[in-house]
């Protein structure tokens, strides 16, 4: 009986406190309130871009755009779960979330991650098909193997939602309630519950190492045959621009994974409201911007497809002035 009403004192925390970045100065909140909302908007209206234009666009109709699309798509599912919510917690006093709205942001940082994850490598897989074995491209790549790897994606990402979010809530909470981050991340939470928080966190670094590690391999893979590839058979400038290509995207995968690797495969000891923050900024929202920038705006057929969108005059007066 005395454990009984020990669970139950425990077990009561029912709502989080985001720390985030209320211990600040005025003045530097609401410049980063500046900066963030302005980046958010601009990786919106980016990605917004271009899940318009290649889903409506009949010219961009190969595999490359349908996965770019859908990799745009989960940007704005990325960003839009946890920066909105940051961007108030900027500006009011009150950054209290309940428990049942941490469990859930924390489930669609996990899904839609992990979905970007695998989708990031399918992309890379495409790219070698498309260079290294050209002839057999359209039938390798045909529309519904490219449906079912998008699905494939999701599906993984949010099965893997589940199991992280029943790791990191599986047991009562009696560290407090103060998550040291802008936004419910699972290791910081894990370190709040009762009794020794390693199994959950070992779990976690084992997933971590099946989603982020394995398409990592892919993506390096993928690259390096195309790179050995061009090598032979490529002029000079077929060269450069494709070892450009490689390059911008492998940023993206670096910046991606690495920082995902930072929160999630690193010690206990090493986490701290001033080492998380920078890295959990870097991957919900630095590489959502630059992922359309890096794909897309690097690509002659996705400017084109920019200026049929919206419409040539006007981007033409505005480039010429």
């Amino acid at each position: 009986w005395p454990q009984t009403m020990d669970l139950r004192n425990v077990s009561t925390v029912t709502e989080f406190i985001l720390v985030g970045f209320e211990k600040s100065y005025p003045s530097t909140r609401t410049l980063l309130f500046t900066l963030f909302l302005a980046l958010y908007g601009l990786a919106m209206a980016m990605n917004g871009l271009i899940i318009f234009i290649t889903w409506t666009d009949p010219r961009l109709n190969s595999p490359m755009y349908f996965f770019l699309g859908h990799l745009s798509f989960l940007d704005v599912c990325f960003i839009t779960t946890t920066i909105p919510q940051m961007l108030i917690h900027l500006v009011v006093k009150n950054h209290t979330v309940s428990f049942a709205s941490c469990l859930i942001q924390m489930y669609l940082v996990f899904g839609v991650g992990v979905a970007e994850c695998i989708l990031l490598a399918f992309m890379a897989y495409d790219r070698y098909v498309a260079i290294c074995q050209p002839l057999s491209y359209a039938q390798i790549m045909s529309r519904q193997v490219c449906v079912r790897l998008v699905g494939t994606s999701w599906f993984f990402g949010m099965i893997n939602g589940i199991l992280l979010d029943y790791m990191t809530f599986r047991g009562p909470f009696c560290r407090g309630n103060h998550v040291e981050n802008f936004f419910c991340e699972a290791p910081i939470v894990i370190a709040l519950s009762c009794g020794d928080p390693l199994f959950s966190l070992k779990v976690i670094f084992a997933d971590a190492i099946v989603v982020l590690l394995s398409p990592m391999v892919l993506i390096v893979t993928s690259y390096a045959r195309i790179l050995t590839s061009i090598l032979g058979r490529a002029s000079s400038s077929g060269r450069g621009k494709t070892f450009s290509t490689c390059a911008s995207h492998l940023t993206v995968v670096v910046f991606f994974y690495t920082s995902a690797m930072f929160s999630y495969m690193n010690p206990r000891s090493t986490h701290g409201p001033d080492k998380d923050k920078p890295f959990s900024l870097l991957y919900t929202i630095i590489t959502p911007m630059c992922n359309p920038i890096i794909y897309s705006l690097r690509n002659k057929e996705m400017k084109g497809a920019m200026l049929r969108a919206l419409g040539r005059g006007s981007l033409a007066q505005a480039e010429s002035v």
